[in-house]
C-alpha cells in the first residue's frame, strides 16, 4: 500500500520524515485524526501541525508571510501561522504548517503529522526506535533508515505579517542563526 493510498482511505502511517519518525493522516478524516492521537497517547486538546509536501500545495498565506515561508520551506522548520483551515489540528486560529524535503512523498496530500512516539517520549531516528504499539496500530509503516533524530525547529509567524516579528518557539534542527538569515 502507498502512503497516499493509505491516507486517503482514512489510514494512520509510520513514515520517516526529514528530522524524526512521525505519524500521518487526513487532517480532515475525524477517525483517523482520533486514531493517531490515542496511538501517541497525545492529549485531544494538544495542536498537532499539518504536513505539505509541495509549495504548490501549501494553504493560503498573507503575502509577506508566504515570502518568508518560502524561503524557508522546504526545511526542518514548523511555522505558526494565521489559520482556521484545518480545525482537526487542534490550533484554535493558528496553523502548525511543516514541509519537509521529501520528493519521494510529492504526489501525497496534505497530513496531520506528529512524532511517532509515546508523548512526552523520545523521538524516533530509526524505525526500531518507535513504540511497537505504534507500528502494530498503523496501516502502514515504512522504514526510511536512521534520520537526523532532531525535531524541527518551531517558529511563530502569527504576527509577521503585521510588523515582520517572529520567535523561536522550540529549538531543534535549523539553528537560530540560519533563520536570522533568511528572515
Amino acid at each position: 500500500m502507498r502512503f497516499a493510498d493509505c491516507i486517503a482511505g482514512g489510514g494512520v502511517v509510520v513514515f520517516p520524515a526529514d528530522t524524526v519518525y512521525g505519524l500521518a493522516c487526513d487532517p480532515s478524516n475525524e477517525a483517523a485524526v482520533a486514531r493517531l492521537y490515542a496511538l501517541k497517547g497525545r492529549p485531544p486538546d494538544k495542536p498537532a501541525a499539518v504536513m505539505f509536501f509541495s509549495l504548490a500545495a501549501l494553504p493560503p498565506l498573507a503575502p509577506r508571510t508566504r515570502e518568508l515561508a518560502e524561503r524557508l520551506l522546504p526545511g526542518a522548520v514548523t511555522l505558526l501561522v494565521p489559520s482556521d483551515l484545518y480545525p482537526l489540528a487542534g490550533g484554535a486560529g493558528t496553523l502548525g504548517l511543516r514541509m519537509p524535503d521529501l520528493p519521494a512523498f510529492a504526489d501525497v496530500p496534505p497530513v496531520l503529522q506528529t512524532s511517532a512516539n509515546h508523548a512526552g517520549g523520545p523521538d524516533a531516528r530509526r524505525l526500531l526506535d518507535v513504540p511497537p504499539a505504534i507500528c502494530e496500530g498503523a496501516d502502514l509503516v515504512i522504514d526510511g533508515g536512521e534520520l537526523a533524530g532532531t525535531p524541527s525547529t518551531v517558529i511563530d509567524l502569527r504576527d509577521y505579517e503585521r510588523d515582520g516579528t517572529w520567535r523561536i518557539v522550540r529549538a531543534g534542527a535549523v539553528p537560530e542563526a540560519v533563520l536570522r538569515s533568511l528572515a
